[in-house]
C-alpha cells in the first residue's frame, strides 16, 4: 500500500505565560492509502493538537508531517489553505453548516473557494456527493430542516466534493443517538470500502472497534497502534 500520511517525531509546544507546555512529543505513525483509522485518547491527551496539524490548521515545533509525498508540516499558511481545500475533506462533530443556505450550497462551498470551476460544474459536483450519502431528495432543504443524521450526511458529502485525499473526521458520532450514529459509520463504512483514507477522533470504544486500527494517544504520545 501507498503511504498517505507519514508523521516522524511530531512535537508541539505553546508558551503559556512562563510555562512551556508540551502538547505533542515525538509522535510518529503511518497511515496507508486507503486505511480507516481511529485516533483516541482521554481530555489533554494531544488528540486535537494532532488533528489540527492533520488538518494543516497549525504547523509542528519539530519533527515532520508528510502528506501524499509532501512536508506539509512546512508549508506557508497560503500553501497549507490551499492543501486543506485540494486534499482534505472535515467532517465535525457539530457539523459546522451554514443555516440560511440549502444543503447543496453548503456542499457546493469548499469547490467555490476555488474560484475556477464553472458554477455548473460545481452545481453537479456537489448533486453527485450528496446522493453518495443518500441525500438526494433533501438537497434543497436548510440545516433546520434536517435531522441531525442527515446534517452530519451533509457534512459528510461536503468532504467529499473535493476528491480528497484524506478525510478527517472529528467525532461524527458524537451529537447522534446511538441508532443514528450506527447509520454514520455505516455511511463511513461504505466510503472505505470504496477507497477513501478516513482519521477518526472518538471517545467510544464500539465506534473505534469499526475501523481497521486504533491510534491511542496520552500526555502527548502514541502509546498504541494496533
Amino acid at each position: 500500500m501507498t503511504t498517505l500520511i507519514n508523521i516522524h517525531q511530531l512535537t508541539k509546544t505553546y508558551q503559556m505565560g512562563d510555562s512551556t507546555v508540551h502538547a505533542l512529543r515525538g509522535v510518529s505513525f503511518t497511515v496507508a492509502s486507503g486505511e480507516f483509522v481511529a485516533l483516541m485518547g482521554p481530555s489533554g491527551s494531544g488528540k486535537s493538537t494532532l488533528m489540527h496539524l492533520l488538518g494543516c490548521l497549525d504547523t509542528p515545533t519539530n519533527g515532520r508531517y508528510e502528506l501524499a509525498g509532501q512536508d506539509v508540516g512546512r508549508l506557508s499558511r497560503r500553501a497549507r489553505a490551499r492543501v486543506r481545500n485540494e486534499q482534505i475533506g472535515f467532517v465535525f462533530q457539530t457539523f459546522n453548516l451554514l443555516p440560511r443556505l440549502s444543503a447543496l450550497a453548503n456542499v457546493m462551498l469548499p469547490l467555490q473557494y476555488r474560484g475556477r470551476l464553472a458554477g455548473s460544474v460545481v452545481g453537479k459536483t456537489a448533486v453527485s456527493a450528496l446522493e453518495q450519502v443518500g441525500l438526494a431528495d433533501r438537497m434543497h432543504h436548510k440545516p433546520t430542516e434536517l435531522s441531525g443524521g442527515q446534517r452530519q450526511r451533509v457534512a459528510i458529502a461536503r468532504a467529499l466534493v473535493t476528491d480528497p485525499a484524506l478525510i478527517l473526521a472529528d467525532e461524527p458520532t458524537g451529537n447522534l443517538d446511538s441508532q443514528t450514529g450506527q447509520e454514520i459509520m455505516a455511511l463511513l463504512q461504505q466510503l472505505h470500502q470504496n477507497g477513501r483514507t478516513i482519521l477518526l477522533v472518538t471517545h467510544d470504544a464500539d465506534v473505534a472497534a469499526q475501523t481497521q486500527r486504533v491510534l491511542r494517544m496520552h500526555d502527548g504520545a502514541v502509546i498504541s497502534n494496533q
